[in-house]
């Protein structure tokens, strides 16, 4: 089992950004592949951005591309998702998300991920 708790969701506006955090615990950190999601209202939830158990090989959907950042600290448990640039319609509910498969190569599909967090919500006002 893998528990993963998102912070730093929060209302900013339009250009800003804001940091999310994911920590988790339950299994060896540094052999999951990290991926964050989101969901807005109405919306089927998107792939956003995932990182390796390495924390070499990065993915990012094409609507965050240039704008967002995952990284990880595998000391800490932690992977975290830097955002820039933000805009109103990147208002959603982020997910955390835990890939036990080892793949090298970072995942993009809801289904290839076994553990998700409850969410933080993001919220551009425009």
């Amino acid at each position: 089992q893998v528990q993963l708790v998102e912070s730093g969701g929060g209302l900013v506006q339009t250009g800003g950004s804001l940091r999310l955090s994911c920590a988790a615990s339950g299994r060896t950190f540094s052999s999951l592949n990290m991926g964050w999601f989101r969901q807005a209202p109405g919306k089927e939830r998107e792939f956003v951005s995932a990182i390796n158990w390495v924390g070499i090989t990065t993915s990012y959907g094409d609507s965050v591309k240039g704008r967002f950042t995952i990284s990880r600290d595998n000391g800490k448990s932690t992977v975290y998702l830097q955002m820039t640039s933000l805009k109103p319609g990147d208002t959603a509910v982020y997910y955390c998300a835990a890939d036990t498969s080892a793949s090298y190569l970072p995942r993009s599909r809801r289904d290839e991920y076994d553990y998700w967090g409850q969410g933080t919500q993001v919220t551009v006002s425009s």
